[in-house]
């Protein structure tokens, strides 16, 4: 009996293929799907991150409005009420120069030049005084005959009248005086109590 010599035994039978390990190698070699479009949690938190970021912005861009905002309107009020202590001193200034008209006797016919001369260059000074004072901000409010105003006026007294009606300011002795609005020195004034009750 004759062995068999043939160096390749069951040459005919196929290899590597059909076998189900190839198969499945096949399988895992090949190319998955795709995850579907906003699956993935990394992205929807990647996305949050990016909303919460951009209300951040939002909110820093709308503090640093308001402060340029109230940074501006600061610096205004600064300069224009840095001289505000000046400008009491002016105004009072301004009220002897009408203390010193108002002391001098009224103008009558044939009186001494002297006197003409000196209330003229006094009224002179106070025009151009007021005149130079407005200019800059500084205003005076005759307060007579007005409504009281606890904002601008100092009541020094109250008297009965038949001509004002309550609450109005009968007499001031002096004007209230503001500062670009403000005010810089309240007006003395008498207030009406109105008329005086019969009995």
């Amino acid at each position: 009996m004759s062995e068999n010599t043939d160096p390749t035994p069951f040459s005919d039978a196929p290899q590597g293929d059909g076998t189900p390990s190839d198969a499945h190698a096949h399988e895992a070699a090949a190319p998955q799907p795709e995850a579907e479009a906003g699956s993935d949690p990394r992205i929807a938190e990647l996305e949050a991150e990016v909303s919460a970021m951009r209300d951040k912005w939002m909110r820093a861009e709308a503090d640093m409005q308001n402060l340029r905002t109230r940074t501006k309107r600061e610096v205004e009020d600064a300069r224009q009420y840095a001289v505000q202590k000046f400008a009491k001193d002016v105004v009072e200034a301004a009220e002897n120069l009408k203390r010193a008209l108002a002391s001098l006797p009224k103008p009558v016919e044939g009186e001494d030049k002297l006197l003409t001369s000196m209330r003229e260059g006094i009224e002179s000074t106070e025009r151009s005084f007021m005149g130079i004072l407005e200019r800059n901000g500084i205003k005076a409010e005759d307060a007579k005959g007005k409504p009281f105003d606890a904002n601008l006026h100092q009541a020094m007294s109250q008297q009965h009248s038949d001509e004002h009606p309550a609450d109005t300011v009968m007499e001031a002795w002096t004007p209230a005086w503001t500062l670009h609005g403000r005010l810089l020195r309240p007006a003395m004034v008498v207030v009406s109590k109105g008329p005086a009750q019969a009995g």
